[in-house]
């Protein structure tokens, strides 16, 4: 396949970052993860994924949920409609780039 000039359209900066990818990924295949899991699967610290949520849901394209378990407080992650879109989006530009994309 040869790449067009539009193989970048779908391409998001803000996600693209690898954790901020990978925490899109995790997000993208549930309807909501626990923070610690995805802290967990990262191999991060709590700070380290805070700021990277943070810049998710400042762009509009994570939402967290609070709520009481276990009698602790615990964070939900969920990506939103657009934050769903956009990563969708940017997956398809990456793979259009790197010649992958269907026809």
């Amino acid at each position: 396949m040869k790449v067009t000039d539009k193989a970048e359209d779908g391409f998001e900066a803000t996600i693209h970052a690898p954790n901020r990818l990978r925490i899109c990924a995790l997000l993208e295949a549930a309807e909501q993860v626990e923070f610690g899991l995805v802290r967990e699967r990262l191999g991060v610290s709590d700070s380290v994924l805070s700021k990277h949520v943070s810049v998710l849901m400042d762009a509009g394209y994570v939402q967290q949920t609070k709520a009481v378990r276990d009698t602790r407080q615990r964070v939900w992650l969920s990506l939103t409609k657009s934050g769903r879109a956009a990563y969708r989006a940017h997956v398809a530009a990456l793979r259009a780039i790197v010649g992958e994309a269907q026809e």
